[in-house]
């Protein structure tokens, strides 16, 4: 029955062509503006390290009290003196410092000219705690860290415009005018948003080219190619100035495993920001926080609100079109009374005239749904009218977009259609055929 309730539906969709058109581009738009708008938000609101999200914790200690914070938080990032204490510590079970860094690399083989590097000059843990893959090579231990060694890891993008993509580990690279040793190359990873440098970043940038020891970044003298925040008098006119003052510019994040590891390193932050009171660092009450993953992205209002609110005005949008669809199936459906009576007096149910046209909305729905698809795909290509630039490449129409665009049609008319249906199934046959 179901193939012969499809037959009429089609049949009936040729019947009438003016009006199936209608609905057809009353359901495609309302889909494309959700879809292309849905593209967006999903690119920027998702979870960006799914397996671990809840693991991953930056913990916050204010360094600058309460006539100098952010409405009473903390400052989004620490400064050098803080952050080496927390790492001295080891209160967490794996942990990270990092900081973003630009150098330039040098010219060598077949080059001419230096290029830009951008990257992060980063502790050993990282590479583990975030789940970089790796294509050669890993990244550096503990050792490394302590030795200050002058290893580097590289990106695929990188290793492929210095080495042809070849496995480059122990190659020697110059960056800077310092000669660095290749010990991993990793696979393309630039989680969206950029979850572990919000301070620097809007979550959004390209990949970086370069991880480098973090240790050896501080050697060197390299100030941040980031943020740097700093408040009251800035007195300091050397490096070591500058990293006893109270310029924040690092980034911790710890791995906690349990609730009872995040109480106990909650605790220990307490307890540290109480001591540097008791030193006379600090001249106001403990102020720390420790956030995960996804609370910290809220914290930093990631998601744009621009998206928020295409994405609220497209579903708007969408729910007029189901409206006015709703609206034309009922003519539809009515103008059709009499041909209904005479199937309702031969014994049809109301339930095979539910079926009936529930299936002829369904086809409505599909073709909608192709010409969504259609909308959706131009969409998509021109989202960079209304976003920034870095966020509308994000957007992209993928197999996932396609099968949500039908499902969301086909289900949306169904839905719309059960009034008309309903209207549909409760003529009375004995009046329509006295009236014929």
């Amino acid at each position: 029955m179901f193939t012969y309730y499809l037959q009429l539906g089609l049949r009936s969709l040729r019947r009438n062509p003016a009006l199936t058109a209608l609905m057809v581009m009353a359901i495609g738009f309302g889909v494309a503006a959700s879809m292309i708008t849905y593209s967006v938000f999903r690119a920027v609101s998702g979870n960006p390290i799914p397996g671990k999200s809840a693991q991953l914790f930056t913990p916050q200690v204010d360094s600058w009290g309460p006539q100098q914070n952010l409405k009473g938080e903390p400052a989004e990032a620490l400064g050098y003196i803080d952050a080496m204490a927390l790492m001295r510590a080891h209160e967490a079970k794996r942990q990270t410092l990092l900081y973003p860094v630009q150098l330039s690399v040098m010219p060598g083989g077949n080059r001419d000219l230096p290029l830009n590097a951008s990257g992060y000059a980063v502790t050993g843990d990282f590479f583990t705690m975030f789940e970089v893959p790796f294509r050669y090579g890993s990244g550096w231990g503990a050792q490394d860290d302590e030795a200050r060694a002058s290893d580097v890891v590289i990106s695929s993008e990188l290793n492929q415009k210095l080495f042809g993509g070849a496995d480059s580990v122990g190659r020697t690279l110059n960056l800077g005018g310092h000669d660095y040793h290749v010990v991993g190359v990793t696979s393309h990873w630039n989680p969206r948003p950029r979850f572990y440098d919000l301070f620097s970043t809007s979550g959004f940038a390209d990949e970086p080219d370069i991880y480098m020891v973090f240790n050896r970044a501080l050697d060197l003298q390299m100030r941040s190619d980031g943020r740097n925040s700093c408040r009251g008098s800035l007195a300091y006119t050397t490096w070591q100035g500058y990293l006893q003052s109270n310029c924040v510019w690092i980034t911790p994040w710890v791995e906690l495993n349990s609730p009872a590891e995040v109480a106990s390193y909650r605790s220990f932050l307490t307890n540290y920001a109480v001591d540097q009171q008791h030193a006379g660092r600090f001249s106001w009450a403990a102020n720390v926080r420790l956030r995960d993953v996804m609370q910290w992205l809220d914290y930093e209002h990631v998601v744009p609100p621009e998206s928020r609110i295409s994405l609220a005005v497209a579903l708007g949008f969408f729910l007029i079109c189901l409206v006015n669809t709703i609206g034309l199936l009922l003519a539809k459906f009515m103008r059709r009374a009499g041909e209904i009576g005479v199937r309702r007096a031969l014994g049809a149910t109301r339930r095979e005239i539910y079926a009936q046209y529930l299936i002829e909305a369904g086809t409505v729905g599909l073709a909608g749904g192709v010409l969504g698809l259609l909308l959706t795909a131009v969409g998509v290509s021109g989202v960079g009218i209304l976003f920034q630039p870095e966020i509308a490449k994000l957007a992209q129409l993928d197999f996932s977009l396609v099968g949500l665009t039908f499902v969301v049609a086909i289900v949306a008319t169904v839905l719309a259609a059960f009034y008309p249906a309903w209207r549909a199934a409760h003529v009375q046959p004995a009046w329509q055929l006295k009236s014929s």
